[in-house]
């Protein structure tokens, strides 16, 4: 029994897609099209070597195409919770805010803060920005 090359590619694609499926790796997918384009030119005449030319060209491609494009969608900004979300905020002075002390309202709330130059000082109703939280202090500038 004589098994046309296009069957076996089309079996590497099948073993490839179900790679893919088990572990998520998406080069797997790639390669299966490559393979797919290989079985394809058999079918239209294509000999051995053509075929794994055909197959390394298009998994290749695929890879260093389409991978980078995907990889930049598949990204998401990372949300800031907690301290880390307050960094960069502006807030409002309540008592006067220097080196050593003073109070401001930040996001809603009555927070300590301190001035991140100790030598200079913020005055009641002022804006200022939040740079850092240490412990339950903003220093703020």
């Amino acid at each position: 029994m004589n098994i046309d090359a296009w069957v076996w590619w089309l079996i590497g694609a099948a073993g490839l897609g179900i790679g893919l499926v088990i572990t998520a790796l998406p080069e797997l997918g790639m390669l299966a099209v490559g393979a797919l384009a290989a079985a394809a030119v058999d079918g239209l005449g294509g000999g051995a070597v053509l075929q794994v030319v055909v197959f390394a060209v298009v998994s290749v491609a695929l890879i260093a195409v389409v991978r980078p494009i995907a990889a930049r969608h598949r990204s998401q900004p990372q949300l800031s919770t907690g301290i880390d979300a307050l960094k960069g905020k502006q807030a409002v002075v309540l008592e006067r805010v220097d080196g050593a002390g003073g109070r401001i309202k930040l996001a809603g709330e009555i927070w300590s803060a301190r001035s991140l130059d100790t030598g200079r000082a913020y005055e009641v109703g002022e804006e200022v920005d939040v740079v850092d939280i240490e412990g339950a202090t903003a220093l703020v500038m």
